[in-house]
């Protein structure tokens, strides 16, 4: 991670860490580099970058300060307005943009905002471009062979202008539902948009292929984001599905990148419950890749035995589904995910997408006959405490010699019974303290006993 952008892009409470300037900045950056870049292979054309938002009232502001900074480098900046993540890395890979960018601070509040980058693979953005980028801001560019103290403004004719593009994100939604393979007719759905980019979107996909379709918090207001809505407050969602006897609910996040499920009776289908039906489906349809589903550490052990039960390998990585995509891509794999609900299918997405994730679900559903609740029940979830500690330093706090003792000395106790890990956010000063073991008092007690450590040693704020 860097000075400013971490796992999941450049993310900050808007107008305090991350401003209009930095966007204005990072604008400059990458019309004048990807124009460079064409430049140098002979190609006089403007940079064509892609830019999406979520529903956050400073998303506005963001925008146009990015636009400001593509057009004075000379990059044309192509509008989606509101949209969600996956549909920017869509139509950056379909439409051969040179980059995408989305402005969103995902299941953040709204006051929170941030930038996400997105190369013409519909890829997070190689980490060379965004050293790149914190050079720039930092004043301390070198790149092309040389070093710059400022980047040359375009002129005359260079000058770069935008362009409305919501053509591309119907296009995307028309993408989505060509993925529906049974019709979804006489099955009542439930979708909590969180308020967000996928307010105007999901709701048109099932009900294209037949849902009887019912929606919750699609009613932004520029401030309502991801606030007691979405994947992050499932809750409203699980009492939705059962007081209106649905079959199924799918819950999204501000910027739809994840989605968790609740199943007709009211139970949360965690992202960890997704990557197992959806496992097992591909593995008995002999689809399954190199028979691997990719995960992060923060599965829960459960996931683990149920795979083994059923002979799926699995593969961990660190958290963020920006690794996640990364070994998929370097170990050919097709699934994988994280508990949250960011899960990718590389046939389909290069990144996590929830209304995809949502459809892909109601094809088990459909193909299988089955209840979800059903198509879970072999997934036994271990008892999980997950504690976050506001620290003054995350990596200190994590590499202070006493901390690693007790995590140490806490998994000998646990053995094979459960597990613990300590991890730092990639994008707040927290720690993360989680154990699963047999029972939740076994959980907390050994949670309780890392962050008295911390506590003590003078970390936590």
């Amino acid at each position: 991670m860097g000075k400013y952008f971490g796992t999941d892009g450049f993310r900050g409470t808007a107008n305090e860490n991350l401003t209009a300037d930095h966007a204005y900045k990072v604008g400059r950056f990458l019309g004048w580099y990807f124009c460079e870049l064409k430049k140098q292979r002979g190609d006089e054309s403007p940079a064509r970058i892609i830019i999406g938002k979520d529903t956050r009232r400073s998303s506005y502001m963001f925008e146009y300060s990015l636009v400001g900074g593509l057009t004075a480098s000379g990059a044309d900046a192509y509008l989606l307005h509101v949209t969600t993540t996956p549909s920017v890395a869509y139509i950056s890979r379909v439409d051969s943009f040179d980059c995408g960018i989305m402005i969103s601070a995902s299941h953040n509040p709204y006051y929170d905002n941030g930038l996400k980058l997105i190369n013409s693979q519909g890829e997070k953005m190689e980490e060379s471009v965004i050293e790149l980028v914190e050079a720039y801001l930092d004043g301390n560019l070198t790149a092309f062979g040389k070093s710059w103290d400022e980047i040359p403004y375009a002129t005359g004719d260079k000058i770069g202008c935008s362009i409305d593009y919501v053509s591309g994100r119907n296009r995307y939604i028309g993408y989505l539902i060509s993925l529906g393979v049974y019709s979804f007719r006489g099955v009542k759905v439930g979708l909590d948009c969180a308020n967000g980019a996928a307010w105007n979107m999901a709701k048109a996909v099932f009900d294209a292929l037949g849902a009887e379709t019912k929606v919750i918090n699609a009613s932004p207001d520029g401030t309502n984001i991801n606030n007691n809505a979405g994947s992050t407050h499932i809750e409203n969602l699980q009492k939705f599905v059962v007081e209106n006897g649905l079959d199924v609910g799918f819950a999204y996040d501000g910027d739809a990148d994840r989605c968790l499920c609740v199943d007709e009776k009211g139970n949360v289908i965690t992202g960890d419950h997704i990557l197992y039906i959806y496992g097992r489906y591909m593995k008995e349809r002999e689809k399954l890749v190199n028979n691997t589903v990719v995960t992060t550490v923060m599965s829960n052990f459960g996931l683990y035995k149920a795979f083994d039960e059923i002979g799926v390998n699995y593969a961990k990585t660190a958290v963020g589904d920006k690794y996640v995509y990364e070994y998929m891509k370097d170990n050919n794999c097709c699934l994988g995910g994280e508990q949250s609900g960011h899960i990718i299918f590389s046939k389909y997405a290069s990144t996590g997408d929830g209304i995809l994730t949502s459809l892909k679900i109601m094809q088990v559903i459909m193909s299988r006959k089955k209840k979800l609740s059903e198509l879970a029940a072999p997934f036994v979830v271990y008892p999980q405490v997950l504690e976050n500690v506001r620290v003054k330093d995350k990596t200190a706090a994590q590499a202070d010699p006493d901390v690693a003792a007790e995590v140490e000395s806490i998994s000998r106790e646990l053995g094979s019974s459960g597990r613990i890990l300590v991890r730092e956010s990639g994008t707040e000063p927290l720690v993360r303290v989680m154990v699963e073991a047999e029972n939740e008092e076994v959980c907390r007690r050994y949670v309780n006993r890392v962050i008295d450590v911390i506590k003590t040693k003078g970390h936590a704020v």
